[in-house]
């Protein structure tokens, strides 16, 4: 083995081809024979506390660089612990790269109770992901790779597993390594253009909805509104494409009364990179459109499920929305559409609940610590519900929210993820009590790694969300109301900075503090705190 190169040392040179330079994971007995070649491939690699926590951490680090996050496993228990990060990045459209180990080639299937053995791996996270395939021999190695970045190239992103058998990662490889490229963007068919363009120009009350397909696109995006004077609604994913500033923009609001009383008025609606599901939504059915209905998507799919399009586009975001603002005609009719989307953001805000009214003091409190350029990593938690639609975001991907998956535990190795992937950029995670305590052993990888990151813990002692609901119908409120450690000084076992702010002032100077100190900071916020009040 010292002489020749093994499929696993060979594969990291491989990932290395496509640009890949960061692997997040737990060495295992397993892997071992990948880990042989890191070093000399350049490779860098973020040792996590568990599986899970490289999943995420792979998950935010593709949010944050925009190129595909790569995770390194045990097969069985590794690729179960890290099943949970694929679904969300399966739900959420992320290009992601799993590689596991599996057992021996002779053993696939046997059931012959080897260690870490699943009869059917590939099975596993199948639906999980765009494809999960075990590569039995080192061409196959290099045939799914090129696979895996293709489909995050030019497709709808979404993970991919691949398994390699023990034998195959010891097998020697003596090819040299090439990285195949793949088909550029979608452009668009110049019908659909054209009759998107003439709906859009004779509109009097359009109405852009952006999605988190379209997070590439917002300069034309909002070239387009601004051109066409239409309010641009985002989805959670989509949420800072256009500036919350911008007298055209609403707020993260699609799930609440009075923008969706909007939508339903306006004659022309234009959708883009967005699946309508029902966390961007919450309603037992359909948005409620009146007019005729646009529809941008890279996935064929999405353009014919739940809606009657009146014009359907499988294309890309940017280059769709280019071409229907060259083939508008010079001179539309003015509208009214900054005033009505002052109506709209002023009625959401005046219908907050006194609870999302303190969330609300946190939130503002947080985006005055924040530079423009911060990013938010945020959690399952009631904080970052209000979050999603009232955090000010001066650019796409500023917020992050695990929206369709909806997992726990999600805020705190994502965003390790984003600040490894972009150490110049400010980032802060949000997470709730109850979700923290998924993933909080990640800390110690964060003060590891020695980032500087604001980690704000939003306590209210419970699983409210879950407490307020069976609350409202009136069931008792079982398994929600846990006992708690103490965070700070487990923060503190860990390692990590911690601060206790009794004043919206002192919580601002802390976050603003964390941001540029030597290792991450836990900030514990109670829900309770007489400040809030």
């Amino acid at each position: 083995m010292t002489d020749k190169i093994s499929c696993g040392s060979r594969l990291m040179q491989l990932l290395r081809a496509y640009g890949v330079d960061t692997l997040f994971g737990m060495p295992g007995v397993h892997t071992l024979e990948a880990y042989r070649g890191m070093d000399v491939a350049g490779m860098r690699h973020i040792g996590v506390r568990h599986e899970q926590g490289a999943g995420f951490m792979a998950d935010g680090y593709a949010r944050m660089s925009g190129k595909p996050g790569v995770c390194l496993l045990i097969s069985g228990p590794g690729v179960t612990n890290a099943a949970t990060p694929l679904g969300q990045a399966y739900s959420d459209s992320i290009p992601m790269l799993m590689i596991s180990s599996v057992a021996a080639t002779k053993d696939l299937g046997m059931g012959r109770g080897r260690l870490h053995e699943i009869t059917d791996q590939s099975q596993v996270t199948a639906p999980l992901t765009a494809f999960s395939a075990i590569a039995t021999s080192p061409d196959q190695v290099r045939e799914y790779v090129a696979r895996a970045f293709a489909l995050f190239e030019s497709g709808r992103s979404r993970p991919v597993h691949i398994s390699i058998p023990l034998d195959v990662l010891t097998a020697i490889d003596d090819k040299p390594v090439t990285r195949r490229t793949a088909q550029g963007s979608r452009a668009p068919a110049s019908a659909g253009i054209a009759d998107a363009a003439k709906l859009l120009a004779g509109a009097k009350r359009p109405v852009i909805i952006a999605g988190g397909g379209s997070v590439r696109a917002s300069a034309g995006l909002v070239a387009l509104a601004e051109r066409l004077g239409a309010a641009v609604v985002p989805t959670i994913a989509g949420k800072g494409i256009i500036p919350d500033s911008h007298p055209l923009a609403l707020e993260a609001t699609l799930d609440r009364p009075a923008t969706q009383e909007m939508i339903a008025e306006a004659d022309v609606v234009l959708c883009v990179g967005t699946e309508l599901a029902e966390p961007d939504i919450w309603l037992d059915g359909l948005l409620p459109m009146n007019g005729k209905m646009i529809r941008i998507d890279i996935d064929p799919e999405i353009l014919v499920r739940d809606y009657d399009a009146a014009v359907a586009i499988e294309a890309d975001a940017a280059l769709a929305l280019a071409d229907i603002l060259a083939a508008l005609p010079e001179s539309i009719p003015s509208k009214e559409s900054h005033n009505q989307v002052a109506r709209v953001r002023a009625a959401e805000r005046e219908a907050l609940t006194p609870l999302e009214r303190k969330h609300v003091k946190v939130l503002d409190a947080l985006r005055r610590a924040m530079p423009d350029d911060g990013v938010v990593y945020s959690d399952m938690t009631q904080l970052a519900y209000t979050g999603y639609a009232f955090y000010p975001c001066v650019g796409p991907r500023q917020w992050i929210f695990p929206a369709g998956y909806g997992t726990l535990g999600y805020a705190l190795p994502a965003g390790i993820g984003g600040k490894i992937a972009a150490p110049e950029r400010p980032v802060m995670v949000v997470v709730g009590d109850g979700g923290f305590q998924f993933t909080l052993q990640e800390l110690g990888t964060a003060v590891e790694q020695k980032l500087p990151m604001a980690i704000i813990l939003w306590n209210n002692d419970s699983l409210a969300q879950i407490r307020d609901g069976m609350i409202s119908r009136k069931i008792p409120t079982i398994g929600v109301n846990q006992h708690n450690p103490d965070f700070i000084k487990l923060a503190e076992a860990y390692g990590c900075r911690t601060e206790n702010p009794q004043s919206i002032e002192a919580l601002e100077k802390a976050v603003t503090a964390a941001l540029t100190a030597d290792r991450p900071t836990v900030i514990e916020v109670r829900e309770s705190a007489g400040f809030l009040a």
